[in-house]
């Protein structure tokens, strides 16, 4: 495909792609679509990577135009998928790329469903400002850009790297947001008060300060998620009082966990075959990895992940570890329909849990959109049904004289 053939192209792969969201319910307004139809999305991942099928450890492989071909680079660019493009917070020799195993993604442009879902549920209107955290490649931005005017977007990135290559792609393509490189959990203080603020990353809490820059009525738009699995996106109002209040908008689209928030490299410490005390359960670890199990489960036990190896005698164990307080749950099969657990440490987390399945079997296992959220200076909390409703503490850190650190 000759170079001058590429601008053609990717203006009709573009129109295909908007056409598809619209089919699918994410793409609903016209301005949206309209900026859809104009952000060329390759120019924000000139390079990336997919995931393979291979078996054993997970295989990435590397897509450019020069490896496959500008036509099938084109078509991958343009297809509804999340493509990555940094590993380990380490950038990529992009002069011979080499397939990548077992690694950690920490960079990518996510898929464009997602995207669009967020900025619609952003509810942007003409003259407002916006605040995102997480530039990424700069594709989000670049929408936003169209849609508003790079007057009014303030993006921020906390990976020197990332946004070096954000801003020259954005540059290509005609756009200059405001672009801050630093802690995006601190906001941009000096473009404050923002009309919206929208993070492309996955926040354990709330940071308050997102909460401070974002003016009275205006929203807050973000996905919660834990160490074991993502909650749900979230949209906050703020309130005159600097209280910020609202529901979960859809459960477990998953983002990279914001850097500063990511869990320690050690799982913790695996307990020895005689320590804490043991019981029967109706709950397996099957309440870990299904959705709206998991969901309860990580508002239970905010500080935990887990593991399945078998012990000394081969009998298989899953383990339920607190980094945070060394508190620690085993699971083994007693029978088709029971387990037994034997827990310890500071905090019986299996007890935690059930008490927290009950309490949601109680009230009729809703769905995560029964779900609400709300953050102060001083504490977060999700609650279910209503703000009165029962509820499970964020593992927010401490508080300073003017918010949370």
């Amino acid at each position: 495909m000759a170079p001058d053939v590429i601008p053609i192209a990717a203006a009709k792969l573009r129109h295909q792609l908007a056409a598809r969201l619209a089919d699918g319910g994410w793409l609903r307004s016209p301005a949206w679509r309209a900026a859809v139809e104009a952000v060329p999305r390759h120019e924000f991942v000139r390079c990336f990577y997919r995931q393979t099928d291979a078996p054993g450890l997970t295989t990435w492989t590397p897509v450019t135009a020069d490896l496959l071909g500008v036509e099938e680079w084109l078509r991958q660019a343009y297809a509804d998928d999340t493509l990555i493009t940094q590993f380990d917070g380490q950038e990529i020799d992009w002069t011979d790329p080499e397939p990548v195993v077992g690694a950690h993604p920490t960079s990518s442009s996510t898929l464009p469903a997602l995207v669009v879902h967020m900025l619609e549920e952003l509810r942007l209107h003409d003259g407002m400002s916006v605040m995102e955290i997480g530039t990424g490649t700069g594709y989000s931005a670049a929408l936003m850009c169209h849609r508003l005017s790079p007057g009014r977007v303030t993006s921020i990135e906390t990976d020197p790297d990332v946004a070096a290559r954000a801003r020259d792609a954005l540059k290509r393509c005609g756009y200059a947001p405001r672009l801050v490189v630093g802690d995006g959990l601190a906001g941009f203080p000096e473009g404050a008060p923002y009309d919206r603020t929208i993070a492309t990353c996955g926040v354990r809490h709330v940071p308050y300060a997102w909460v401070r820059q974002t003016r009275p009525g205006g929203l807050v738009l973000t996905t919660l998620r834990g160490w074991m699995r993502s909650l749900g996106l979230v949209r906050l109002t703020v309130g005159h009082d600097g209280r910020a209040e609202g529901r979960f908008i859809d459960g477990d689209p998953s983002f990279m966990i914001a850097r500063q928030q990511d869990a320690p490299a050690s799982l913790g410490t695996i307990p020895a075959p005689d320590n804490g005390s043991s019981r029967t359960t109706p709950y397996g670890p099957g309440v870990l990895t299904t959705a709206r199990h998991g969901f309860v489960a990580q508002l239970a036990m905010p500080g935990v992940r887990f593991f399945s190896m078998p012990d000394d005698d081969g009998t298989p164990c899953t383990y339920v570890l607190d980094g945070t307080n060394e508190s620690f749950a085993v699971l083994t099969s007693k029978s088709d329909d029971a387990w037994n657990v034997r827990q310890g440490g500071p905090v019986a987390l299996w007890d935690v849990l059930e008490s927290s399945l009950d309490t949601w079997c109680t009230a009729g296992s809703p769905e995560p959109t029964e779900f609400g959220v709300t953050v102060t200076a001083k504490s977060q909390r999700v609650w279910l049904g209503a703000p009165d409703g029962p509820s499970w503490r964020l593992p927010a850190p401490a508080e300073t004289a003017d918010g949370f650190v």
